[in-house]
């Protein structure tokens, strides 16, 4: 099983104004700075390798596995809004796509599925590796104003974790370098962010 990242989030979880607001830094001095510490905390809690097991700011990934499963499929990073495709190759090593009237997804539990209807099994697959690819759109979705603002549906205790291991950052630079790995975590962090983590063996 892989992922591929195919469209990364257009925009950051947090804003510099309302990470400087929590900051209490009026200055523009350090933004480049504060800006780098916004990314280093997305990194930690978004994405295939993070500590979260989420995807928050709207993003496309794609699943590849080897053959299709018995039943369902389980989708990594959620919250899953949609599915786009479901791809494989076929014994003579063409891509097919299997029609979306012939499984349901349930973009409502956590992690998504998908799951053929009862009238379908999943097609026979080449005998080979990477032969089935399911891409879909993953992240908590935009609200509805126009422009729709991709941060707006992102837990609050989410965006409040970051910004506490932000500040643990832009307070203790000697220990902790912009754009590396947190190596431990505030307990304060830690406590607003564990109800949201989701292990799935990818991150």
């Amino acid at each position: 099983m892989a992922l591929r990242l195919i469209t990364a989030p257009s925009v950051e979880p947090l804003t510099l104004a309302e990470t400087k607001q929590h900051l209490r830094v009026d200055a523009t001095d350090d933004d480049t700075l504060i800006a780098s510490y916004i990314a280093a905390a997305r990194n930690y809690c978004d994405g295939q390798y993070s500590w979260l097991g989420r995807a928050l700011v709207t993003q496309t990934w794609e699943l590849v596995i080897d053959t299709f499963p018995t039943s369902e499929i389980v989708i990594p990073l959620p919250p899953l809004q949609s599915v786009i495709s479901v791809k494989y190759d076929d014994s003579s090593g063409v891509e097919q796509t299997v029609a979306s009237t012939n499984y349901f997804v349930d973009n409502v539990s956590e992690p998504g599925w998908v799951v053929p209807i009862a009238s379908f099994n999943w097609p026979t697959t080449l005998d080979g590796i990477n032969a089935v690819r399911i891409r879909y759109i993953a992240g908590y979705p935009p609200d509805a104003s126009s422009p729709p603002d991709l941060r707006a549906n992102i837990p609050f205790t989410i965006k409040a974790g970051m910004l506490l291991m932000i500040g643990n950052l832009y307070e203790n630079r000697e220990d902790n370098v912009a754009g590396t790995i947190i190596n431990k975590m505030p307990f304060g962090t830690e406590n607003l962010l564990r109800p949201h983590r989701v292990r799935l063996g990818m991150a």
